[in-house]
């Protein structure tokens, strides 16, 4: 049995659906931090399942340091408009343009291997594989480009 607080709990800090969140709560004995594990290996695994997808929609993100002399622009891809219109893919998009800004990676295998600025314990590959979990599609960053002054 579930705990409904930690089901809601664990919901919105993984942005996972409430029946993957339930499954994993159930299976973990309601340790969110065991549940948010089991949530990522998911991913993982859902990662694997939906890599050779067809990735034609998505969106071309930018950041720009507020001095004005670093910008980055990156190309995401998923599989749907539907997702790449979403507010989730949205944000994980501008995030990843930071990342880019602020460490710049040369290559996107460079980026995907680079920690996470705001979370040190996950890869920009863990969150594109937390995003497919989500999604429920593949998703794919294409090219990027660090530019200076």
């Amino acid at each position: 049995m579930y705990d409904i607080n930690k089901l809601k709990q664990l919901r919105e800090e993984t942005g996972v659906s409430f029946s993957l969140c339930k499954k994993a709560l159930e299976e973990t004995n309601n340790n969110i931090d065991e549940a948010k594990k089991l949530l990522s290996k998911w991913g993982a695994d859902k990662a694997k399942d939906k890599e050779g997808r067809n990735t034609s929609a998505g969106a071309i993100f930018s950041y720009v340091h507020h001095n004005r002399k670093v910008a980055a622009l990156v190309d995401i891809s998923s599989e749907t408009d539907f997702v790449s219109g979403n507010s989730e893919f949205q944000k994980l998009g501008q995030e990843i343009a930071m990342q880019v800004a602020s460490l710049k990676p040369e290559t996107v295998d460079e980026l995907l291997n680079q920690n996470y600025i705001r979370d040190p314990s996950k890869t920009i590959s863990d969150l594109i594989k937390d995003a497919i979990l989500k999604f429920g599609e593949n998703i794919k960053i294409n090219r990027i480009l660090y530019w200076s002054i």
